[in-house]
């Protein structure tokens, strides 16, 4: 039984990006799983080590991306409730890769497309993305910003 405020799942989220000027990544699930943009996301596994752990593992399963330029946690801890009763929490990344990396996508996804970060946030679904998003840009700084 879940005791109100306890955390049933933890879970991650990775935002690709490449800059200057800054491009992120983002893909597209296919119609049966709702054919909606959003970010690499899964489930933290008890043979992760930790969350970044977990984001390198999601990458390579959802995108072929071992190698990233750099992992950065973005401090993005987003509760969410399930339609079980049960509260899981997303814990956000940014990832840099080179703006040439075309993702070997998985079967979760069945389309990736490199954006601004104002398209990024018209097609991501959730509010909490488009949220992570500005996080992104703040994170980053005005060098990555398009001039």
């Amino acid at each position: 039984m879940i005791v109100a405020g306890e955390i049933a799942q933890e879970c991650v989220e990775a935002y690709l990006f490449a800059s200057p000027p800054l491009e992120i990544l983002i893909f597209r699930r296919p119609p049966p799983r709702g054919g909606i943009w959003v970010p690499v996301s899964g489930k933290v596994e008890p043979s992760d080590a930790d969350f970044e752990a977990a984001v390198r593992r999601e990458l390579v399963e959802e995108t072929g991306l071992s190698m990233p330029r750099r992992v950065l946690p973005m401090d993005w801890h987003v509760p969410f409730p399930m339609e079980n009763g049960e509260t899981w929490r997303l814990h956000a990344y940014a990832v840099e890769c080179e703006r040439r990396f075309v993702p070997a996508l998985s079967g979760e996804h069945d389309r990736a497309e490199w954006v601004s970060p104002e398209e990024a946030r018209r097609r991501l679904h959730y509010e909490d993305n488009r949220a992570a998003v500005d996080r992104l840009v703040s994170l980053l700084g005005s060098s990555t910003r398009n001039d």
